[in-house]
């Protein structure tokens, strides 16, 4: 064990722990969820600290043997050597001081240890004066926040995006010989190619694409150098631009400060701006999940239009069946990420006067819904879009059959005349084709060309 010693007094630590005092108060004050912030979010705080102790060691703020020790120390942390030492769970003090000093303070203790120290020793590298220099909670974990979910966005979200995009158009391709029913209302409704349908799904993930790219434009916005408040205390004129300069070289990404620094640390806007847009592709999902599920469902009692690969066993009690379940598990992640986005529009809200207090919260729900929302994408493409066959004959019944056929003959007979052939077809059972050439509204010819239901859908 190891004393250390904060503002609040002393405090008793395990000595192979990198965290220090602060991390071990939040650690005994918060044992809320045993959920901790993602990997994604400590390898962006790393990408923080790295970046201001290379600005401030450029500024000549920071002792060089001092800065050498931090730097290797962060690009360890970027790497996730420490992800055991980050233990502050994500219900913590607001806008997430004991993570900063979580991160502060493995940094600081690593570098002790680099330089020969012993941990806990903050005369050597001490984890507020030269660790967090220039740097305040209020700018780095937003910062941190808009790095990781950017990237995740560019890395994994808009790819498999893309990936289930291109399988739809794929089916859409293959199925666009096939002639069915539409159906609105849940009704019988004009003839539609399942291709026509398929070519829906794709384009309606396709705008969700665009959306999320342009909501993510906002995550560039970075409010580091603001420090607590927008007004960069405590830092070195020229800190802003070359901490931003180093994020931008370390990342690869065109990362770029905020238009107000003040407005930055007030609100966490990009975060609800993304956050909204991730919703609206998880309805959009929801949609096209529940389709398929519909379209699949049966095999002999329902739609049976497509088949769906059978991944896994349905029932645990009826030999046999076999359940939609990748679309089911896409509706579940939907709706988690709907509940995620609801609870980021309340913490966003939460914010007073100078600062929202409510980020970490907001990080862990953002990057939750960017990370399960991919890998459900992800599997759903693999699993079950590729893999969907089509019943040709069925979907030819059901074309031949939809009394909404009758639609063809309003402008021979109107309106009126074509919906009293609808109800006698569906009295009789006999087809509106069958119907159109008895009453002789239509000759065989003519009732060929016009009641086609390939020729009724269009090109």
């Amino acid at each position: 064990m190891r004393i250390e010693q904060d503002a609040l007094g002393k405090v008793k630590l395990p000595d192979d722990v990198y965290y220090g005092a602060q991390t071990k108060r939040a650690v005994d004050n918060f044992p809320i969820s045993g959920l901790t912030l993602p990997r994604k979010f400590i390898k962006a705080q790393g990408v923080v600290k790295l970046a201001a102790a290379r600005a401030n060691n450029g500024l000549g703020e920071l002792d060089k043997k001092v800065f050498r020790a931090i730097e290797k120390a962060a690009l360890e942390v970027i790497k996730g050597t420490h992800d055991d030492h980050f233990v502050v769970d994500v219900y913590q003090a607001g806008a997430g001081t004991s993570q900063n000093m979580n991160v502060n303070e493995v940094i600081a203790n690593r570098a002790i240890e680099i330089l020969g120290g012993k941990k806990g020793d903050y005369n050597i590298v001490h984890p507020n004066d030269h660790v967090n220099m220039a740097q305040s909670t209020n700018d780095t974990i937003p910062t941190a926040m808009y790095i990781a979910s950017y990237e995740a966005l560019k890395e994994h979200l808009v790819p498999v995006f893309k990936g289930l995009k291109n399988s739809l158009l794929h089916k859409s391709r293959e199925f666009d010989g096939i002639v069915k029913a539409g159906r609105t209302h849940m009704q019988d409704a004009v003839p539609i190619r399942l291709g026509q349908e398929f070519g829906g799904y794709a384009e309606t993930v396709k705008k969700d694409i665009h959306r999320i790219e342009r909501a993510s434009e906002s995550l560039l916005n970075l409010p580091i150098g603001g420090n607590a408040l927008g007004t960069g205390i405590n830092a070195r004129a020229g800190f802003r631009n070359k901490v931003l300069r180093e994020i931008r070289k370390i990342t690869g990404i065109k990362f770029k400060g905020c238009d107000n620094l003040f407005e930055g640390i007030q609100n966490v806007t990009p975060a609800l701006e993304v956050s909204a847009m991730l919703r609206g592709a998880a309805v959009s999902l929801t949609k096209i999940a529940n389709d398929l599920r519909l379209l699949s469902s049966g095999p002999r009692t329902g739609f049976a239009e497509i088949q769906l690969p059978a991944v896994q066993p349905g029932s645990s009690i009826m030999p046999g069946k076999v359940n939609p379940v990748m679309a089911e598990m896409m509706n579940m992640v939907c709706f988690q990420v709907i509940g995620n986005d609801t609870t980021i529009s309340y913490a966003c809200q939460a914010s007073q006067l100078e600062l929202n207090v409510m980020k970490p919260l907001i990080a862990y729900n953002l990057i939750s819904s960017i990370d399960i929302l991919s890998n459900a994408v992800d599997v759903f493409t693999r699993r079950c879009v590729d893999g969907i066959t089509a019943d040709v004959k069925r979907c030819k019944e059901y074309a031949d059959a939809t009394l909404a056929m009758a639609t063809a003959l309003n402008p021979i007979i109107g309106y009126s005349a074509a919906a009293e052939i609808s109800k006698e077809a569906y009295r009789t059972g006999k087809s509106v084709r069958q119907l159109a050439i008895e009453k002789g509204i239509l000759t065989e010819n003519k009732a060929k060309t016009l009641l086609n239901p390939r020729k009724l859908t269009g090109k």
